[in-house]
C-alpha cells in the first residue's frame, strides 16, 4: 500500500453546514477541469475539452524510452517499448469516461475533495493494444485472480506515500472483443496528451475513471486480491468511516442536457425566447445499454420520452454516450429542466441521490434553470 506517513484510516472529511469551498479545493478545481456542457454536442470530445483528473503530478515522460513491464504470475514476463506496442495490430474503441466523483459537490453534507458538479465526463476514440493479447502472450498462471496496474504518478494521500495503482478482476482484464480493456497510446488518432496519460494508459470500457490508470508502467498478475490504497481505502461506497464499503466499479446511467439558449455570465442561468426550443444532450451507462431518456420541463412533475440516437451499427460505440433530442415549446416564465436515462438492466437515474461519504457514483438528475423572456424583455447589455 506504500509508505505510511500518517493515519491511513483517517476518513475523508465532510464539509460543515456553512462551510464553503476551501482554498485547497479551489486549487484542485484549477488543476483539474470538467467538460463545458455545451461541448456535449461533439460526438467525440476534443482532448482539450475532455475532463481531466490528476491525483498527483503529471509525470514527465520520454515516450521513446518508456517501457511497460508485464509480470507477476505469468510464465513469460514481458518488457515492451511504446514502439513495440504501436507495431502490433491496433484496436480502437469509442469510450465515455466519467469521474467516479462526478456530482460530489451537489451532495449534502458535501465530501471535501475535487468539487465536481456534473461536468466530469468526456468521450474519445482510444487506440491501443487489447490487454488480453498481452496477458495471453505472457501466459497467465492458473492461480491468478487479479491484475494490478501501476502508474508513474506518485504522491501522498491520507498519509500514505504511493504510486497510483488499481486492480481489475482477471475476467474483466481478459475481456471480450466488444469490451476490450486497452493499453492505449492514442486519443482521437494522435498520441496521448500529457494530461491524458502520455505515453501509455489503461482504458476500461464501462468503468469509472479511477480504473483507467494513466502513465502506465507496470502490469502485474497476482494470486491474491490487491489491497492497495486506491482499491481498499479510496473509491468505496460508505455511509460511515468504519465500514468496509462496496467498491466503486461500473458507471451508473446518466443523461445530461446541453444548456439551451444563452447564459448569464456569473450564475450560468439560461435564457431562452418563447417558442420551439430544441433540447438535446447525451446519455450513457456502464451497466447496460441506454434504452431510453425522459425529459421534464417542470421540475419532474411530468416526463416526456426523448428521441434517442440509434447505437453504432458496428458495435464499436457500445461504451460511448448516445445523443438524445426533444422539441420543447417554451413559454414566458421560469422553468426547471432535467433529463434521466434508463438502461437495459432497468437502472434509472434517481431524482434525489442516495448519499455516500466519498461522493461517488452520484448520478442524480441534472437541474437546469431556464428563464424564458420575449424580445421586449431583452436583457440589458
Amino acid at each position: 500500500m506504500g509508505q505510511r506517513l500518517g493515519d491511513v484510516s483517517a476518513p475523508a472529511r465532510l464539509a460543515g453546514p456553512e462551510e464553503g469551498i476551501s482554498r485547497e479545493e479551489l486549487a484542485l478545481a484549477a488543476r483539474n477541469h470538467g467538460l463545458p456542457l455545451e461541448a456535449l454536442r461533439y460526438d467525440v470530445t476534443p482532448p482539450g475539452l475532455h475532463y481531466v483528473l490528476t491525483h498527483y503530478d503529471i509525470p514527465w515522460a520520454d515516450g521513446e524510452g518508456w517501457e511497460l513491464a508485464v509480470g507477476g504470475r505469468v510464465r513469460r514476463p514481458l518488457t515492451l517499448g511504446v514502439g513495440e506496442l504501436r507495431a502490433r495490430p491496433p484496436a480502437t474503441r469509442r469510450v465515455t469516461l466519467e469521474c467516479a466523483g462526478n456530482g460530489r459537490a451537489l451532495l449534502s453534507p458535501r465530501p471535501v475533495s475535487q468539487p465536481w458538479l456534473t461536468e466530469a465526463v468526456g468521450t474519445a476514440d482510444w487506440t491501443g493494444v487489447p490487454l488480453r493479447d498481452l496477458l495471453a502472450e505472457a501466459g497467465v498462471a492458473s492461480d491468478a485472480v487479479e491484475v494490478v496496474f501501476t502508474g508513474a504518478d506518485h504522491g501522498v494521500e491520507r498519509g500514505v506515500e504511493q504510486d497510483y495503482e488499481r486492480a481489475l478482476p482477471l475476467d474483466v482484464a481478459m475481456g471480450e472483443e466488444d469490451d476490450d480493456v486497452l493499453v492505449a497510446y492514442a486519443m482521437n488518432g494522435v498520441p496521448l496528451p500529457p494530461q491524458h496519460g502520455y505515453p501509455l494508459r489503461l482504458v476500461v470500457p464501462g468503468w469509472y475513471g479511477m480504473a483507467h490508470v494513466k502513465w502506465l508502467r507496470a502490469i502485474t498478475v497476482v494470486d491474491t486480491p490487491f489491497t492497495g490504497f486506491q482499491q481498499t481505502v479510496a473509491y468505496r461506497l460508505r455511509q460511515n468511516p468504519d465500514e468496509e464499503g462496496e467498491p466503486v466499479a461500473r458507471i451508473a446511467p446518466r443523461a445530461l442536457l446541453v444548456p439551451p439558449g444563452f447564459p448569464d455570465f456569473m450564475s450560468r442561468a439560461r435564457i431562452v425566447r418563447p417558442g420551439p426550443v430544441e433540447l438535446e444532450g447525451r446519455a450513457w451507462s456502464g451497466r447496460g445499454t441506454v434504452t431510453g431518456v425522459e425529459v421534464s420541463t417542470d421540475d419532474g412533475a411530468s416526463w416526456h420520452a426523448a428521441e434517442l440516437e440509434a447505437p453504432s451499427a458496428d458495435g464499436t460505440g457500445r461504451w460511448a454516450w448516445r445523443r438524445w433530442r426533444l422539441r420543447w415549446s417554451a413559454e414566458p416564465g421560469r422553468h426547471l429542466l432535467c433529463a434521466r436515462a434508463t438502461d437495459s438492466r432497468g437502472n434509472r437515474q434517481p431524482v434525489r441521490q442516495p448519499w455516500n461519504r466519498g461522493g461517488f457514483a452520484n448520478n442524480q438528475v441534472q437541474p437546469v434553470p431556464v428563464l424564458c423572456v420575449d424580445d421586449g424583455e431583452r436583457q440589458d447589455r
